[in-house]
């Protein structure tokens, strides 16, 4: 069995947030006993992770870090035509990736115990995006 979908995620606003909850309303009819769900998200300022789900403060640690890595209106970007976030989203999405894989089983994700799906906005003012969600499975 293959299925796939396209949703748009709703906006959120720049930060990182856990969208388990998304994916799940999204894929809770056509999860197989086991298989492979694949993430793609059709963008190049945003991002997908795995990560921490429990404390918040993980969330907000890491966009700090993101920030000192990469910040906005550096004077030696090049690319500035779409203000001073796009570079340094590109940049945070190139370093994180636009994809993910999970394992299903017993018709449920396999991940870890504090492990969440994160939805990545790198952009301070962001269109809407759009995720691709494929499973195989049997």
């Amino acid at each position: 069995m293959i299925w796939q979908t396209e949703i748009i995620l709703p906006r959120l606003g720049k930060g990182l947030h856990i969208i388990d909850h998304i994916i799940e309303e999204a894929t809770l009819e056509n999860l197989p006993e086991k298989g492979i769900m694949h993430l793609f998200l059709k963008h190049t300022s945003a991002a997908l992770m795995i990560n921490e789900n429990a404390d918040p403060d993980v969330r907000n640690d890491l966009a700090t870090l993101y920030d000192k890595m990469a910040p906005e209106g550096a004077s030696f970007y090049t690319h500035t035509l779409e203000g001073e976030d796009d570079m340094p989203a590109h940049f945070k999405s190139g370093i994180t990736g636009v994809s993910l894989t999970i394992p299903i089983s017993g018709h449920k994700f396999n991940m870890g115990t504090w492990q969440g799906i994160y939805y990545c906005e790198f952009r301070n003012f962001s269109g809407a995006r759009r995720l691709v969600i494929t499973i195989y499975g049997e």
